[in-house]
């Protein structure tokens, strides 16, 4: 196969901030990249970082989970076959990784989640992968783990590497529940005199308005564990900007924000269940994402996973920002519109 130059296309660039962010991940005020032709998002998101910085604490963000995960399908003859060789695979957690660990010194078998339909085997390998996002490391351990299991189970047949049980750059209840990638947490307590200041409005109509529109209208429109305004926009451009790849935000961008009035002040946050990014891997070879990644800190000498985990908590703390700003804006009356307007025109 002919090989082609690769041709950097310029997408329009910023750094936003700082951010002032605490957690056990991250404990510091630093500025993002964010890469995007929605120019408005560099002041959305800017004006949330501006907020983090006035509150105690920032942002605080907590990573929950982190896993990478592929499923793979074989069949047996019947439902009862599959479902013995099903329960037997699952009790050899340690030969497994005895063969996960032939593909990679990263990778490591850390669970699995199964369903049979019919003589079907749907099994989803659950792997961390260091800093790395994961996707082609854990295809690999699969692609190892496979010839084995049909040695081991010779009434096994293969059908396919990917089952969609994953589940990949596709909007699922499986990755809702269980987690693909970084699961993480970002929450804020904001007093109401900055709310006010800061955002335009008031802690019950931010609160009343999550209700209205991220909770009851996207269960109208029949969203999929998902209750949120508009992740994807800083998901996007920040994937961009650091060399992600950017058809994750599907599954990214399913999330919930949650907002609560507590003695007057706002609490609000933004939980993540599907961050999938990675600070090495296909994708960081650029210039520009080399540069981006330096600068936010995820280059430097550390335990394997430990730049990742960063990377991720930065990144859920730029979707609170984002986030916040924007429904606080869609809480008053042409405010959206009107900014819009004056940015992109």
């Amino acid at each position: 196969m002919k090989a082609h130059k690769i041709l950097q296309a310029p997408i329009p660039m910023r750094w936003v901030g700082p951010i002032q962010i605490s957690g056990h991940i991250v404990d510091e005020k630093l500025s993002v990249p964010l890469a995007t032709y929605e120019t408005p998002l560099w002041h959305s998101v800017g004006r949330g970082a501006r907020v983090s910085t006035l509150c105690e604490g920032g942002i605080k963000t907590t990573l929950i989970d982190e896993r990478m995960t592929r499923s793979i399908l074989l069949e047996a003859d019947d439902a009862l076959a599959a479902h013995q060789a099903l329960q037997s695979i699952k009790s050899r957690r340690e030969d497994l990784n005895a063969v996960v660990t032939q593909s990679s010194r990263f990778a490591q078998l850390i669970d699995m989640h199964s369903q049979i339909v019919g003589n079907l085997i749907y099994l989803r390998l659950e792997f961390t992968t260091g800093d790395a996002s994961g996707h082609n490391m854990v295809t690999n351990a699969a692609d190892k783990l496979i010839p084995w299991l049909l040695g081991e189970y010779p009434d096994l047949r293969y059908s396919s590497i990917s089952a969609n049980y994953c589940s990949d750059k596709k909007a699922t209840a499986v990755n809702g529940i269980l987690g693909r990638g970084k699961y993480v947490v970002s929450e804020i307590l904001i007093p109401r005199d900055i709310c006010e200041r800061r955002l335009k409005t008031t802690p019950e109509k931010v609160v009343d308005l999550n209700i209205k529109k991220n909770l009851i209208g996207t269960l109208m429109a029949g969203g999929l564990r998902s209750a949120n305004a508009h992740y994807a926009n800083m998901l996007l451009a920040f994937y961009l900007a650091t060399g992600q790849d950017a058809a994750n935000i599907i599954e990214g961008s399913q999330g919930v924000v949650h907002a609560e009035v507590r003695n007057g002040d706002l609490y609000f946050s933004c939980t993540l269940p599907n961050l999938i990014v990675g600070s090495v891997g296909n994708g960081k070879g650029i210039d520009f994402v080399e540069a981006n990644l330096a600068q936010l800190g995820c280059r430097e000498e550390r335990e394997p996973g430990a730049n990742a985990r960063r990377l991720a908590v930065i990144c859920a703390a730029t979707v609170l920002c984002g986030e916040l700003s924007l429904l606080a804006a869609q809480t008053n009356p042409g405010e959206l519109m009107e900014a819009h307007i004056q940015l992109e025109r």
